[in-house]
């Protein structure tokens, strides 16, 4: 039943009330962002969602968009910049994201939707992380972030998919409350960002609560 209509409900309620408490904060920010990056002040990019159907992602920017001479983006590390690793230490680049929980594309709680070039990468028990919706927060995001490896947060979003509950979401709303309070392991050891993901060589180790 919660996992049909409630988290549906739960995800309406909780985004409107955030919607509401950060658009002060977002007019703070906005004019900020739309002088670092020339007036473009969002990121948008395609992600695929429930069962690998595509969506479009929103997030507020934290990077440039420049290149070296063959067109191809700069590293990720060249191009942050240092309003871009603020807002994303405290997650106010996510800010957007309740957008698409309110268009139905995104849930506030679940794994994390990734880029579509990773989806033939996923093992057969790696691609069950597509069985919920993505969401902005998850279990994986609660138990290590970005301080882990791909394959430990495939094992915490598997888990979050056979554990799915009404407590559940609610314990990891609480532990996210607790880690933007106490921002940690925003980037991956030795990466300004995270780096991709080419692959399990392994099956994912189990992992629980």
């Amino acid at each position: 039943m919660y996992k049909k209509y409630g988290k549906r409900l739960l995800d309406i309620v909780v985004a409107t009330v955030l919607l509401l408490l950060s658009l002060p904060l977002f007019l703070l920010l906005y004019p900020f962002l739309y002088v670092i990056y020339g007036g473009n002040v969002f990121f948008r990019q395609k992600r695929p969602g429930l069962y690998g159907t595509p969506f479009y992602i929103y997030k507020l920017k934290s990077m440039t968009d420049c290149c070296k001479e063959d067109g191809t983006l700069l590293p990720d590390a060249e191009r942050l910049t240092v309003t871009g690793k603020i807002i994303r230490k405290f997650s106010l680049d996510e800010l957007p994201q309740l957008y698409n929980v309110l268009r139905g594309e995104l849930s506030i709680v679940g794994p994390r939707p990734l880029l579509t070039e990773y989806l033939p990468l996923y093992t057969k028990e790696q691609a069950q992380r597509h069985h919920v919706k993505p969401g902005i927060t998850g279990w994986a995001q609660v138990n290590g972030r970005n301080g882990i490896s791909w394959e430990q947060k495939f094992s915490y979003d598997i888990w979050y998919v056979r554990n799915l509950s009404f407590k559940t979401d609610l314990l990891i709303l609480f532990r996210t409350a607790i880690n933007l309070l106490r921002p940690k392991h925003i980037n991956a050891p030795g990466q300004a960002t995270v780096a991709p993901f080419t692959g399990s060589r392994t099956s994912s180790p189990s992992l629980s609560c």
